[in-house]
């Protein structure tokens, strides 16, 4: 343990001597603003003008990229990474209003374990609740469009909202989003804006022709839902016969097209000994992610409430992905934020693989403990949800309303909200998560902590550790234990 501390010390050391400092923090913040004549927040400008994707710009955005080309040099510097690798990739809008998100995250809150952005990374939005499809496990109880949903214009200036306070990625989801009329004139407008357009659907829908329309319309990435590795599974799963079928096609449909394809299957007593066949599917299928979503009892899912797995299934179910992740050509990835904990106990080396949210990193020596700050449940930290009437939500499995896209400042409620607050300080979660070694690379999943016990502090009922209420006293001891341990054959 000692160790791991010493490294977690130097971690944050070296992020705070390069841009957490309070300098920096003074001049990231004096030049984060919106510019009114450039009509972008100034570091976005600056990162334009430093990248050579514009030339010109307003005195002020000039200095800015002045003052921000040092503190990219230090942190590159910092990081291993050369001003050219740092160009390219900022050459991509959502990368730099990425960078900017972080940067402002910096000013506004300083360097936290977990970290903390300065908007939203990902804002995923109920955009309808109609919907064609009778899921068991759905959220939102879809079916029906809500009556008081957001008009075009309405959803028009909810996105110029979203912009101003510098949110990289929209996922527009449901409900079923292919269904609401006006839907790619909405991802047009958001795209147009340089922000990341993404979609959850359920795929049935996704003819050949829509995916090159959804393509037009500035859609990027595609998540598509399959909870089975069969139709008989995954239909009765969905409540309607032929679905498995259809959304196969869109699938293949969304990969001709050259979407960037994740599939997503709830694991449930359903269907949770299929997922090794469903991530075999998905490579036949050619797509990029894999994702495995925590089952969370909510909206129509609270009726199937006895069909969320057991402790000691999900540690196995996270065991078998973490094996499936480093042999399968897709890339294997689950909301559950104890995968990130079983990762750290089954990796040994200085090079670590950790997986997270929506990324898996690469880490080696000290910088592995910079885990610590991408932390697990990103709940009203990296992201939050907005449904189809404009209330927002820590996340879409998250029924506890803070505010309105209409009638609220959202950089106000991002900043200074108490329930976002307080999903960010993994000191406050009550024991074992509040206690445990992994908390600021897990935490919990809070979603499941509040719809199973009305506070989003309670420990994630799911987790193997507020099982047995023991836990390993160092990460030594977790790394000796799952050494020894294997995904039991219910996987084979």
């Amino acid at each position: 343990m000692e160790d791991k501390s010493i490294g977690t010390i130097t971690a944050i050391q070296i992020l705070k001597s390069a841009i957490g400092n309070p300098v920096t923090r003074r001049l990231i913040s004096s030049i984060s603003k919106w510019c009114e004549k450039d009509k972008k927040n100034r570091l976005e400008v600056a990162l334009e003008l430093w990248t050579g994707q514009r030339k010109d710009a307003c005195l002020k955005c000039k200095a800015a990229e002045k003052v921000l080309s040092g503190i990219l040099k230090t942190g590159g510097r910092v990081f291993g990474v050369s001003e050219e690798q740092m160009r390219k990739k900022f050459s991509d809008p959502s990368w730099r209003k990425g960078l900017t998100s972080v940067l402002r995250g910096v000013a506004k809150f300083g360097i936290q374990r977990p970290f903390v952005s300065g908007a939203p990374f990902l804002v995923v939005w109920d955009i309808t609740y109609d919907c064609n499809l009778i899921c068991k496990h759905c959220y939102a109880t879809a079916g029906k469009p809500l009556p008081d949903e957001l008009t075009t214009e309405e959803a028009k200036q909810a996105i110029d909202k979203l912009e101003r306070a510098g949110v990289p990625i929209i996922a527009f989801s449901g409900g079923e989003p292919l269904v609401r009329p006006d839907i790619f004139e909405l991802s047009r407008y958001a795209a147009d804006k340089g922000i990341y357009v993404a979609m959850a659907t359920n795929g049935t829908l996704i003819t050949r022709e829509l995916a090159k329309k959804m393509k037009k319309s500035g859609i990027q990435f595609v998540q598509i839902s399959l909870d089975g590795a069969d139709a008989k599974t995954h239909d009765e799963f969905r409540g309607v016969p032929g679905a498995f079928d259809r959304t196969i096609k869109g699938i293949k449909n969304c990969v001709e097209q050259d979407f960037f394809v994740n599939i997503s299957t709830t694991a449930t007593h359903y269907n949770y000994k299929q997922i090794p066949k469903i991530i075999d599917l998905c490579e036949e299928l050619g797509v990029n992610w894999f994702m495995a979503y925590n089952f969370v009892p909510v909206g129509r899912g609270d009726s199937i409430k006895k069909s969320d797995l057991t402790p000691e299934e999900r540690e196995e179910l996270l065991k078998m992905l973490w094996e499936k992740l480093k042999t399968s050509r897709v890339n294997v990835l689950t909301t559950a934020p104890q995968f990130s904990r079983v990762a750290l106990q089954r990796e040994f080396g200085d090079e670590r693989v950790v997986p997270t949210h929506f990324y898996t990193l690469k880490l080696k020596g000290k910088l592995v403990n910079l885990a610590e700050f991408i932390g697990g449940c990103g709940a009203g930290r990296f992201y939050c949800a907005i449904r189809p009437q404009g209330n927002i939500e820590p996340c879409v499995f998250f029924p506890l309303t803070v505010g309105n896209i209409k009638n609220d400042d959202f950089e106000e409620l991002w900043d200074n909200n108490k329930v976002f607050q307080e999903l960010r300080n993994k000191d406050l979660l009550k024991p074992n998560c509040g206690k445990c070694d992994y908390r600021y690379y897990c935490g919990g999943c809070r979603a499941r902590a509040y719809n199973y016990f009305g506070d989003y502090l309670a420990p994630d009922p799911g987790c193997i550790y507020n099982k047995v209420q023991i836990q390993p006293e160092t990460l030594e001891d977790a790394q000796r234990q799952a050494k020894n341990t294997s995904p039991s054959p219910m996987f084979s």
